[in-house]
C-alpha cells in the first residue's frame, strides 16, 4: 500500500446518511410514477364521461353537473374509489336522457356499476362494454336498444346481474354467456329476441333469478334448467315455448316464483311436486292435460296460483287448508269435473284460507249443488267467479256472509229457486252476473241496498213481476241487463232516472207493457238501448232525442204507432237502429240520411213514400223495409216500384203563406206573453219563486245551526265567503254546509247573485246540491246572505291530495282518482254540453271538488260562473279562478268560455295525478305542470306519478300480474295524455269535455276490472 495515498475513512453516521439519501430518492421517484399514472387513469375516465356526455341528449338537465367547476368524481350519478379515484359506478335512472350511448364508457376501466335504467338511449348496445372486466352489474332496462346483445360481453367475467330488459333487441341470447360464471341475475325481458333458450346455460350454476318473458324465442324449455340448484326465479311466460315441462325443473327446491303462462307447453303434471319454497305458480294458457296433482297442497308458502286455461281434468283433490297463505286461486277454463256427489269437497277446504283475495273455477265442467259452505269463505274474498258450470239447485242464502266482495259471477249455469235476499249485504259489490240460470220468483228489494254496483246482470233467467223501484238507488250503475225473463207491468220511470248509465239498458224479451216513459230522455251517456220484443205501446216518445250518446236503439217487436220522432235527427252516434215490426207509418225519414248508421231495420210496419238510395239506403245488406207495401224507389235491389210523379206545386203557396202568418202571430202572442210574465216575476221576492222547491231559513235558524258560526264547525275559507259546518233542525236533522259571504268584500255580492243564478238552471248527480239560501240581516242590522249546501262527509279533493295531516289522511288509489276525475268530467260535460243554457263554471280546481260518503265526486262553488248566451251575471272583479287553474287565454283579455274549464280541468287531472300544484317550486324558467307531464310521456310516465300520494300500485288489489301491470301502465299513460290535451294553451286544441268522459270511460272499467 502506498504511504502517500489518502485513506478515506467513513464514519457510521456518514454511511447511514448516504443510505438514507438513496433510499428516499427511490421514494420519491416511486410516488412520481404512480402520482403520474394515476393522473393518466384519470385523465381516461375523465375524457370517457365526457364522451358519454356528448352524445347524451338531457331534457332534464340531470347532466347539469357534468362540467370543469367540479372533479368528475363530484358529476351527479358518478362514484369513484378512495383509493384511485377512478369511476366505480355510474349511475343515472330515470332522467329522460336521450342518444346513443358512447362506446367510451368501455374506457371506464374500473368501473362496477352501470345503471342506466329507465331512459331513452337508443341504438345498438356498444361492444366495448366487454372490456369491463370488473363489471359487476349492468342494468340498461326500459331504454330503446336495439340491434343484438353483444357477444362479448362475455368478457365482463366478473358479471352478476345483467338487465336489459324492455328494449327492442333482436336475435338470440349469445352462447357466450354461458361463460359468466358469476352470473346470478338475467333479465331479458320484453325484448324480440329469438333462436330459443341455449340448453349451455345450464352451466352457469350461479344463476338466481332468470327473466326471459315477452321473447319470441320458440322451441322448448332445456332440461338443462335444472343446474341451476340456486334458482329462485324463473319467468318464462309469453316465449312462444312448446314441447313439456322438463321434470327437472320440479327439483329446484329453492324456487319461489315459476311462471310458464301463455306458451304452448303441453303434456301433464308429476304426481309429486316438492316445491317446498314456492310462492307463485303459474301455468296460464297453455294445452297441459290431466289431473291437477294434490300435492300442490305440501307449497304451504303459495300465494298465487294460476293454471286457468288448460285442459286439466277429473276430480279437484287439492287439499287447499294447508295453504293458508294463498291470496289467488285462479282455476278457470279448465275441463274439472267428475260427475261424483263429492266433486266440490274442495270448497270446504278454503275455509284456513283467511287471506282469500280471488276464487275463479269457471268455465269448467263442475256440477251438483253449490256447498253452503260457500259462506265460509275469507272476509277478505273480493272476487268470486263460479260462471259457465253446471251447478244446479237453490244459490245458498250463506253466500250473503261474502261481505268483502266486489265482483261475483254465477252466470251461464242451472241455478234455480229465487235470488237470495241475503244478496242485499253485499255492501261493496260493484259487478253482479246472475245471467244465463234458470232463476224465478221476483227481483229482490234488496239488491237496491248495492249502492256500489256499475254492473247488474239478471238476463236469460225466469224472472218474473215487475221491475222493483228500489233498482233507482243504483245510482252508480254503468249497465243493466233484465232481458228474456218475465218480467211485467210498465216501465218504472226511476230506471231512466239513473243518470249513471252509460254503457247499456237491456229490457227485452218481457212482458212490458204501457208507453215509453219520457224520462228515458234523461240517459244522456247511455250508449245502448235494447227495449225489443216487449208489448210496448204508444208513440215513440220525441225525448229519446235527448240520449245524446246512443249507438245502439233496439225498439222492435212492439206496438208502437205514430212517426219516428225527428228529435232522433240528433243522435249523430247513432250506428244501430231496429224499430221493426211495430205499427209506425208516416214517411222514412229523411234525417236518417244524415246519420252514420250501419245497420237500419224498418220492417213490417206502415212506412209510405219513397225510400232514400244514400248512406245506409245504399247497401242492401246493411237495411230492410220488408213489409211495408206503401213504400217505393229506393236502390234497384229492393226490387220496389218506381214512386210517381205528382205536382209539388199545387196549392202549396198559398198553404206556405198561411202557415207562416199563423206561426208568426202565435211567436208574437208567445213573446208578449212571456215577457210580460218576466215583468210581473222580477217584481216578486226572489225567494217566492223557488219557495216551492228550496225549503226557508233564516239567519237566526243558520246562527243556531252552526254555534254562532264558531270557529269549531268553520271548514272552509276563501275569498268572498267563509264555509261552516251546521245541523238545521226541521221534521228531521239535515247536516249542511253554510256558505255564508263577505259582504264587506268587492264582489261578494255579483258572486252571491252569480252562484244563484247558476243553480237555477242546473241539477246533476255530480253537482253540490244546493238545499237553499238566505238574503236576509243579522241581529244587528247588516246584510247577510248564505248559501246552504248538502254535507259532503270526506270534505275537498285538495285535503285529500295535499293536507299537511298526512298521518290522519288515507290514501286515494289509481281507481279512486280515476272515478272522482271521471265524476268531475261528468258534470262539466252536462254543464258545456247538456245544460240549457250552457253554464261556465270558471273556477275549477281540487277545494272545489267535495265528497260524499262513497268518494264520489260534486262540483261546488258557482261564485264566478258564467251562464252563456245571457248578459247575466257578469264579473266585474277582473280575470277570474285561481291561479294555476285559468286558462291563458284569460290573460289576453278573451271572454270567458267552456273551453277554459277544459284546461282547469285538465291541471286538476295532472295534478291529482302526479300530486303536484300547478305553483310548485319546481315549476319555473319555463317548466309547468302541463311541460313536466307531457315530457314524460309516452315512455316515463310512471316518473311523474306520486305514488306516495296516489298508491299507484300497493292501492290496485289487481296488481299482481305481468299482464295487469302493463295495462296499469297504458292506463295511465292515457290519463296523462288526457292532462295535457286538455291543458293546451291554444283553446283550439284542447279536448271537448265529452271527448274526455268518452277517453275515461274505458280507463275506469279496465282499472275497476283489475281491482276486482
Amino acid at each position: 500500500m502506498d504511504s502517500k495515498q489518502p485513506i478515506i475513512r467513513l464514519s457510521f453516521p456518514s454511511l447511514f446518511s448516504l443510505y438514507h439519501f438513496q433510499f428516499y430518492s427511490f421514494v420519491i421517484f416511486m410516488t412520481f410514477t404512480i402520482i403520474s399514472a394515476s393522473y393518466a387513469g384519470n385523465e381516461t375516465d375523465h375524457h370517457a364521461l365526457q364522451m358519454i356526455k356528448l352524445i347524451t341528449q338531457d331534457p332534464y338537465g340531470a347532466l347539469t353537473s357534468w362540467n370543469n367547476s367540479l372533479h368528475f368524481c363530484d358529476w351527479a350519478g358518478v362514484t369513484c374509489g378512495k383509493r384511485h379515484r377512478r369511476v366505480t359506478r355510474l349511475v343515472l335512472e330515470s332522467q329522460g336522457l336521450k342518444g346513443m350511448l358512447s362506446p367510451y364508457v368501455g374506457n371506464l376501466s374500473f368501473l362496477h356499476e352501470l345503471r342506466l335504467v329507465n331512459n331513452s338511449f337508443q341504438g345498438i348496445i356498444p361492444h366495448e362494454l366487454g372490456r369491463l372486466s370488473r363489471l359487476r352489474i349492468l342494468r340498461l332496462v326500459k331504454n330503446k336498444f336495439n340491434g343484438l346483445i353483444p357477444a362479448n360481453i362475455s368478457g365482463c367475467s366478473n358479471l352478476q346481474d345483467l338487465r336489459l330488459s324492455y328494449n327492442e333487441l333482436v336475435g338470440t341470447i349469445p352462447i357466450e354467456i354461458s361463460f359468466l360464471s358469476k352470473l346470478a341475475i338475467v333479465s331479458l325481458r320484453s325484448n324480440s329476441l329469438t333462436g330459443g333458450i341455449p340448453s349451455c346455460l345450464g352451466n352457469i350454476t350461479s344463476m338466481k333469478a332468470f327473466y326471459v318473458a315477452e321473447n319470441p324465442f320458440g322451441g322448448s324449455i332445456p332440461e338443462t334448467i335444472g343446474n341451476w340448484k340456486y334458482l329462485n326465479d324463473l319467468i318464462l311466460y309469453a316465449c312462444n315455448l312448446s314441447g313439456i315441462i322438463p321434470h327437472s325443473l320440479y327439483n329446484l327446491s329453492l324456487l319461489t316464483s315459476f311462471s310458464v303462462s301463455d306458451n304452448q307447453l303441453s303434456g301433464s303434471l308429476p304426481p309429486a311436486i316438492m316445491f317446498s319454497h314456492i310462492e307463485l305458480f303459474q301455468l296460464t294458457n297453455n294445452q297441459l292435460t290431466g289431473p291437477f296433482p294434490p300435492s300442490i297442497s305440501n307449497c304451504t308458502r303459495l300465494s298465487i296460483l294460476e293454471i286457468i286455461g288448460n285442459k286439466f281434468s277429473g276430480k279437484l283433490t287439492t287439499d287447499f287448508s294447508k295453504l293458508s297463505d294463498i291470496l289467488y286461486i285462479r282455476l278457470g277454463d279448465n275441463l274439472f269435473g267428475s260427475k261424483e256427489a263429492d266433486e266440490m269437497k274442495f270448497i270446504d277446504s278454503l275455509k284456513n284460507c283467511t287471506r282469500l283475495i280471488e276464487l275463479d273455477i269457471g268455465q269448467c265442467e263442475f256440477q251438483g249443488v253449490l256447498p253452503t259452505s260457500i259462506g265460509n269463505l275469507s272476509s277478505q274474498l273480493q272476487y268470486l267467479a263460479l260462471g259457465i258450470n253446471h251447478f244446479h239447485g237453490d244459490i245458498p242464502r250463506s253466500i250473503g256472509n261474502l261481505v268483502g266482495l266486489l265482483l261475483m259471477i254465477l252466470g251461464a249455469n242451472q241455478f234455480t229457486g229465487n235470488i237470495p235476499s241475503t244478496l242485499g249485504k253485499l255492501q261493496k259489490l260493484e259487478s253482479l252476473d246472475l245471467s244465463e240460470n234458470g232463476l224465478s220468483g221476483t227481483i229482490p228489494d234488496s239488491i237496491g241496498n248495492l249502492s256500489k254496483l256499475f254492473h247488474l246482470s239478471l238476463g236469460s233467467n225466469n224472472l218474473e213481476g215487475q221491475i222493483p223501484s228500489s233498482l233507482g238507488e243504483l245510482h252508480r250503475l254503468l249497465e243493466l241487463f233484465l232481458n228474456e225473463n218475465n218480467l211485467t207491468g210498465k216501465i218504472p220511470s226511476h230506471i231512466f232516472q239513473l243518470s249513471s248509465l252509460s254503457k247499456t239498458l237491456d229490457l227485452s224479451d218481457n212482458y212490458l207493457f204501457g208507453s215509453l216513459p219520457t224520462e228515458v230522455g234523461d240517459l244522456k251517456m247511455l250508449g245502448a238501448l235494447d227495449l225489443s220484443y216487449n208489448n210496448l205501446s204508444g208513440n215513440i216518445t220525441s225525448s229519446l232525442g235527448g240520449c245524446a250518446s246512443l249507438s245502439s236503439l233496439y225498439l222492435n217487436s212492439n206496438n208502437f204507432q205514430g212517426t219516428i220522432p225527428p228529435t232522433l235527427s240528433s243522435l249523430k252516434g247513432l250506428i244501430e237502429l231496429d224499430v221493426s215490426q211495430n205499427n209506425l207509418s208516416g214517411k222514412v225519414p229523411q234525417f236518417l240520411e244524415g246519420i252514420s248508421l250501419e245497420y237500419l231495420n224498418l220492417s213490417y210496419n206502415d212506412f209510405e213514400g219513397e225510400v232514400p238510395s244514400v248512406k245506409v239506403f245504399a247497401n242492401i245488406s246493411a237495411f230492410s223495409v220488408l213489409g211495408n207495401s206503401r213504400l217505393c224507389g229506393g236502390i234497384v235491389e229492393l226490387g220496389l216500384p218506381k214512386c210517381k210523379e205528382t205536382n209539388k206545386h199545387k196549392m202549396k203557396f198559398p198553404l206556405f203563406v198561411i202557415v207562416i202568418m199563423i206561426a208568426s202571430i202565435f211567436v208574437m202572442i208567445t213573446c208578449l206573453a212571456y215577457a210580460w210574465c218576466k215583468k210581473k216575476r222580477k217584481n216578486q221576492l226572489s225567494q217566492s219563486s223557488t219557495s216551492k222547491r228550496f225549503m226557508k231559513v233564516t239567519y237566526g235558524q243558520l246562527l243556531k245551526a252552526t254555534a254562532g258560526f264558531s270557529e269549531a264547525n268553520l271548514i272552509g275559507n276563501g275569498g268572498f265567503s267563509s264555509v261552516y259546518k251546521g245541523t238545521l233542525h226541521e221534521d228531521e236533522e239535515i247536516i249542511v254546509a253554510v256558505k255564508v259571504l263577505h259582504l264587506q268584500n268587492r264582489g261578494a255580492q255579483k258572486s252571491f247573485l252569480r252562484e244563484c243564478e247558476a243553480w237555477r238552471n242546473i241539477r246533476h248527480r255530480n253537482l253540490l246540491r244546493i238545499i237553499t239560501s238566505c238574503s236576509s240581516v243579522d241581529f244587528q242590522g247588516n246584510d247577510f246572505k248564505a248559501l246552504v249546501y248538502e254535507f259532503m262527509s270526506n270534505g275537498s279533493l285538495d285535503y285529500w291530495l295535499h293536507s299537511s295531516d298526512i298521518i290522519s289522511r288515507p290514501t286515494l288509489n289509481l281507481l279512486q282518482i280515476v272515478n272522482i276525475l271521471t265524476d268531475v268530467a261528468y258534470a262539466l260535460d252536462y254543464l258545456h254540453n247538456h245544460c240549457m243554457p250552457t253554464v261556465v263554471h270558471g273556477d275549477l280546481k281540487p277545494s272545489n271538488i267535495l265528497l260524499d260518503d262513497d268518494m264520489m265526486a260534486h262540483v261546488g262553488d258557482f261564485g264566478l260562473a258564467k251562464i252563456l248566451g245571457t248578459s247575466y251575471p257578469n264579473s266585474s272583479t277582473g280575470i277570474g279562478g285561481t291561479i294555476g287553474y285559468v286558462a291563458p287565454e284569460y290573460g289576453l283579455g278573451c271572454e270567458m268560455t267552456s273551453s277554459a274549464d277544459v284546461y282547469s280541468f285538465g291541471i286538476l287531472l295532472l295534478e291529482a295525478i302526479t300530486g303536484k300544484k300547478p305553483i310548485d317550486s319546481m315549476f319555473n324558467e319555463g317548466l309547468s305542470l302541463h311541460k313536466f307531464a307531457s315530457m314524460a310521456l309516452p315512455d316515463h310516465v310512471t316518473d311523474v306519478i306520486d305514488r306516495n300520494t296516489l298508491n299507484v300500485y300497493q292501492g290496485m288489489s289487481g296488481y299482481n300480474t305481468e299482464a295487469n301491470a302493463k295495462k296499469i301502465e297504458e292506463c295511465l299513460v292515457s290519463i296523462v295524455k288526457i292532462g295535457v290535451s286538455c291543458s293546451m294553451d291554444s283553446p283550439a286544441q284542447r279536448m271537448d269535455m265529452g271527448k274526455v268522459v268518452h277517453e275515461l270511460r274505458p280507463i275506469l272499467d279496465t282499472l275497476q276490472h283489475i281491482e276486482v
